[in-house]
Formats: C-alpha cells, sequence, structure tokens
C-alpha cells in the first residue's frame, strides 16, 4: 500500500512537471512569433536629417531607461519635433544593428554619412547628471543642423 503511494505521488510530479513544461513552451513559442513578426516591420532611418537613435535591449535596466527619457525630453524641449528620436530594439532589428556596428546599448546622433557616439558619456551621466547629457546631445546636434 505504502508503495502504491509512493508511485501515485511520483506520476502525479511528473505529470504536473510535464504539464507545467508544455505551457512555458508554448508561451515561448508564441513570443517568437511575435518577434518574427516584429522583425517583419524593419526600421528606414532618413538620413537626410538629423536622427537621435537609441539601440537598446529587450530588458533595460534604470541606466538605460534614463538615457532614453533624457534624450526623448531633450528633443522635445529644444527641438520640438524637428530631430528624430528612434529607438530600436537591436535584438529585433539585428540586420540594422550590423548597419551600424552595434552591439550593445548604442546612442548615436546621425545625418548623412555623419555618426556621433554618445554612449559612454550617456550611460555616465543619464542617471546623475542629466544636465550634462541634455548639453552634449545639443552640441551634437547642433553640430548638424
Amino acid at each position: 500500500m505504502n508503495n502504491l503511494l509512493k508511485q501515485s505521488a511520483f506520476v502525479l510530479t511528473l505529470a504536473a512537471l510535464v504539464a507545467f513544461t508544455t505551457a512555458c513552451n508554448s508561451k515561448a513559442k508564441k513570443s517568437d512569433s511575435e518577434s518574427s513578426t516584429a522583425l517583419q516591420t524593419a526600421t528606414v532611418i532618413d538620413t537626410s536629417v538629423v536622427n537621435v537613435v537609441y539601440f537598446h535591449a529587450t530588458r533595460r535596466c534604470a541606466t538605460c531607461e534614463a538615457v532614453e527619457s533624457v534624450t526623448k525630453e531633450t528633443l522635445a524641449e529644444v527641438y520640438k519635433g524637428k530631430v528624430n528620436f528612434i529607438s530600436i530594439n537591436r535584438e529585433h532589428e539585428k540586420e540594422l544593428a550590423k548597419q551600424y556596428k552595434v552591439d550593445w546599448q548604442t546612442l548615436l546622433v546621425l545625418k548623412g554619412e555623419q555618426q556621433i557616439n554618445l554612449t559612454n558619456e550617456a550611460f555616465l551621466n543619464a542617471r546623475t547628471k542629466p544636465e550634462k547629457l541634455k548639453a552634449l546631445l545639443q552640441s551634437s546636434i547642433d553640430s548638424m543642423l
């Protein structure tokens, strides 16, 4: 009798584990299909105008979010729609990331063949000295206008 209870408990545990694993896999497959849809709608960057392009990962830390927030705020306050902000998930748009030689979170100011990489300064200052990042963005953008 005791042996039968142990076997039943083992079978129930195994069944629960299989059900849990199957449920997780079906969610993962849905995410993969959502990702492929995102890949089909690739971002196009108009290089005839000034763009501030932020390449990021799907999961972002507080500093990553601050870089985007300070950048958007600066563009809205100073340039009022005259400069494009483009946020790109580099994990979904791998070809575009490859085109700009991006392997990590990256903040670029672009126009034509000109490219200014503000990544290091952005990550150093976004949370602790946002005014410094704002000034750097302004000087970089103004040099391309």
